[in-house]
């Protein structure tokens, strides 16, 4: 992690303890020079996406979705990490965590809370609410079904301040979370500019509690950059940036703009890798980045600015490097990498899996075209001002994609998508999951990646989901590639030594080697080659693992129960010898929180190499 990380990580926790932190973020900030009168701010130059909700000339989209959650909201029921649908009641206290019956204490620092303790559980499940996300579906249906929800848009928000007092809660803990609250109250305040809900009482209310958690989040802001370095320190600068250019008459928000836009570029320079790739090594965290790079871009060009010429061809590459791995059937991607359920902003009525809302905006802010022609995939793009068309412009791409950089290699014929990991790793890695293998045909996942399911949960489901087992590839006995460490840390990162992809008149070829199980002994190296039979659903897939312990070669494949008689694999050992499968209960978790059962079949052997033949016979 280097030393700057242990140098700032340690000054945090000094800071934490001694008592500087809760004296650094204050619990009160007085009424002053930062707000203005409701009427002069409906007159103010900062440009957002559109006027106000009369302005708008969406295609009305009244679809099913949007009027269950409006239901459900209606009975106290929320989905949470776009999945399970929680009965919290209409009058949720924004403290409590929804699985665990917790309730954190409004009247503790936020320095002085512990967010990881067993007993409260999962703290995103407190986090989520207040993130205010599901604001959009409240808008979203006040506009599609001719309903005007701005008084319950107004309570919810005003609900939350009175319950979560300036820096006391955890919902101060995390400044990401922070960041999201703002940029979503900010939205429903221009949808409603000119609603009667809308009162100077409450303007100011509001006003006055995005100042205080403004200056939190750039108070805050080193340690985001410093420890964390992923997608919150992108979330945090941008909306410095972009709250210093909307509230223009806020004291700090010169500076504020000023930093924010800096940090938010350099951020993008070092977190998206030169391929395109992405430092999370996670498809989702991935999406996050694609919708702050769209409020960015389009925001940027509505008030007259513009970002380094970096941002731009970082976030072209970042959306070539998405597309090649999209089933353009269903609009998902593998479920690779760590998944937390985030989508920041959603604009559309489609399942959150679904990649092609978010990737056809950023392409819109880029290029003005559209990359799908359905109007509930193109509802993103007029939200944030753009115009309805038929005419698409489609991205070519050859059939063999690699990404050295970070590490990502597919074949992506017609009717198939073989996605393999191969990565050499600079940055910290989510996942155990060097030379996991996807496998896609006919728009089905048939050999898949097991996800995330929840970052505070059982040891046991952790170890299951966060390492090998929970992927596509080998193990030594019951040992991972990499040693588990604290919270989200592996050591003794796995490293990619070499990757090739060819191609022969019948067969595309994969071949890829990494270090591995460095810990048990630095010479490890587990080589693998894919070898897929061109416009047939078959894979030969060879791993060999050079090592000198008495440990078995374990190869792992996750398979869904419906496909257990459509997915055929026939695996020999080094001598010829056929292995039989060993079929055990898996887990699958597509969206966060939510798990279920699934096929783990394995081949087991004392040698060390394994052949296996896989066929999809539907």
């Amino acid at each position: 992690m280097g030393w700057d990380y242990i140098r700032t990580r340690s000054i945090h926790e000094l800071q934490k303890k001694s008592g500087y932190l809760k004296r650094k973020f204050p619990g009160k900030i007085a009424y002053g020079n930062h707000l203005i009168p409701l009427d002069e701010w409906r007159k103010s130059q900062p440009r957002f996406f559109f006027e106000h909700k009369e302005t708008l000339n969406i295609p009305k989209m009244p679809s099913a979705e949007l009027k269950e959650f409006y239901e459900n909201f209606e009975k106290g029921k929320l989905p949470y990490f776009s999945g399970e649908v929680l009965s919290i009641g209409k009058d949720y206290d924004w403290l409590t965590n929804p699985k665990t019956g917790y309730r954190f204490d409004a009247s503790k620092h936020w320095s002085e809370l512990n967010e990881f303790s067993a007993q409260s559980g999962d703290i995103k499940y407190v986090w989520e609410k207040s993130r205010f996300s599901y604001l959009y579906s409240l808008i979203r249906y006040d506009y599609h079904f001719d309903q005007d929800l701005a008084k319950t848009v107004f309570n919810e928000i005003t609900s939350w301040i009175k319950a979560n007092p300036l820096n006391y809660g955890p919902n101060y803990i995390c400044s990401q979370e922070i960041s999201l609250r703002l940029l979503n109250w900010t939205f429903a305040l221009h949808y409603y500019k000119y609603s009667e809900y809308l009162t100077d009482t409450i303007f100011e209310q509001i006003l006055h509690s995005i100042y205080g958690q403004l200056k939190h989040v750039y108070a805050n802001i080193h340690f985001s950059r410093k420890t964390v370095r992923n997608n919150h320190a992108i979330t945090e600068t941008l909306t410095l940036y972009l709250l210093g250019m909307l509230y223009p008459f806020f004291p700090e928000s010169e500076l504020w703009r000023a930093k924010g836009k800096a940090w938010f570029e350099e951020e993008i320079d070092y977190q998206i890798y030169d391929d395109g790739s992405y430092l999370q090594f996670s498809m989702n965290y991935h999406r996050v980045v694609v919708q702050l790079l769209t409020w960015a871009l389009v925001l940027a060009k509505l008030n007259k600015d513009t970002f380094s010429s970096t941002v731009y061809e970082k976030a072209e590459k970042t959306l070539t490097f998405l597309f090649s791995f999209l089933n353009e059937q269903t609009g998902w991607l593998p479920n690779y990498g760590a998944n937390d359920g985030a989508l920041f902003f959603k604009l559309n009525s489609k399942h959150y899996r679904d990649y092609r809302p978010q990737l056809n905006a950023l392409n819109y802010a880029l290029q003005q075209t559209h990359l799908f022609a359905e109007p509930e995939i193109q509802e993103d793009v007029f939200w944030y001002g753009g115009k309805e068309s038929e005419r698409v412009k489609k991205k070519t791409l050859p059939v063999l994609l690699r990404y050295d950089t970070g590490g990502f290699y597919g074949i992506k014929e017609k009717n198939t998508l073989t996605f393999i990991r191969c990565g050499k790793h600079k940055d910290r890695p989510a996942h155990a999951d060097n030379l996991h293998l996807d496998v896609w045909h006919n728009g089905k996942n048939f050999l898949c990646d097991s996800g995330s399911f929840q970052y505070n949960t059982e040891p046991s489901l952790i170890e299951y989901f966060f390492g090998t087992q929970g992927h596509n590839t080998v193990m030594l006995g019951e040992y991972h590639q990499m040693l588990k460490g604290p919270r989200f840390i592996w050591l003794y990162w796995s490293q990619a030594q070499y990757a090739e992809l060819t191609e022969t008149d019948d067969e595309y070829l994969f071949k890829g080697a990494i270090k591995a199980f460095a810990y048990l002994d630095k010479n490890i190296i587990h080589e693998r080659q894919v070898k897929k039979k061109k416009g047939q659903p078959l894979w030969f897939v060879e791993d060999i693992v050079q090592h000198d312990t008495s440990l078995p070669l374990r190869q792992l494949w996750h398979v869904f129960k419906k496909y257990k008689d459509v997915v055929r694999f026939v695996a020999i050992d080094e001598k010829g010898q056929e292995l039989k499968p060993i079929i055990r209960q898996g887990w699958y978790s597509s969206l966060y929180g939510t798990k279920e059962p699934i096929l783990l079949i394995e081949f087991k052997t004392d040698s060390k190499k394994i052949e296996t033949t896989i066929e999809i016979k539907e």
